[in-house]
């Protein structure tokens, strides 16, 4: 009788530590989460490198011409090198990054240098079921987990299409086990003027951006969080 009790009580002490393990372990994670959410956004300390990687995702529909038209006016030599990169299906945006490059690009061997450009199985694509598209999406976030390991990048720039998402949330993930900070610049799309696209909805919301730039001010005053810059266009 008294090994039974033994061996129940042995049970429940040994089910009441993994239980108080996991409840530390969880209070933990949020207690991270919650440092980073207060850090995003913060200037950078003293020190800090002068010149940043930095991960240029584009899209169809006019998302590459106004990221394109962003990056004309920031300067070249603080954030190098720039990793360019669009949907698999998406060519046309590659094909405009690279002749910007070739435009800005004082030499040759710089060009090849500073700027790289691939490409990023997209979650689900037009027309395409929702059955079909599971396996779809698990495969584009473990290519973008994948892409992201490979760049590991300080500065990611964005504007609206929906590939960024997975980057953006395997970067904020990195950034609370700790892995690498990359700060999360997004710039909502000037057609957007009433009311924020799906990605900017998400990654507001979710507080995973570090910076939100919207170019309406009825925007701005819709969500206090972000900073109106103006027409970039």
């Amino acid at each position: 009788m008294e090994e039974g009790c033994s061996c129940i009580y042995s049970r429940m002490a040994s089910r009441f530590s993994i239980g108080l393990l996991m409840i530390l372990a969880i209070v933990l994670l949020m207690v991270r989460v919650l440092y980073v959410i207060y850090r995003c956004g913060k200037p950078l300390p003293k020190g800090a490198s002068q010149s940043f990687s930095t991960l240029i995702v584009l899209g169809s529909g006019g998302h590459t011409a106004e990221m394109l038209s962003l990056l004309s006016v920031l300067r070249k030599d603080r954030f190098t090198p720039r990793f360019y990169i669009a949907a698999a299906t998406d060519n046309m945006s590659l094909q405009k990054a690279r002749s910007f490059e070739d435009s800005v690009a004082d030499k040759p061997a710089v060009k090849e240098a500073s700027s790289q450009f691939m490409q990023i199985y997209r979650s689900r694509e037009v027309g395409q079921s929702y059955v079909t598209s599971v396996w779809t999406t698990i495969v584009a976030i473990v290519h973008a987990l994948w892409l992201m390991i490979r760049i590991r990048p300080q500065v990611i720039l964005c504007n609206g299409p929906g590939t960024c998402i997975p980057l953006c949330v395997i970067a904020f993930v990195f950034k609370v086990l700790g892995i690498r900070w990359s700060s999360i610049f997004y710039v909502e799309s000037v057609a957007r003027v009433k009311k924020l696209s799906l990605s900017g909805l998400l990654l507001y919301k979710l507080r995973i951006a570090d910076q939100f730039f919207v170019q309406w001010p009825q925007l701005q005053n819709k969500y206090p969080r972000a900073h109106y810059v103006g027409c970039l266009m």
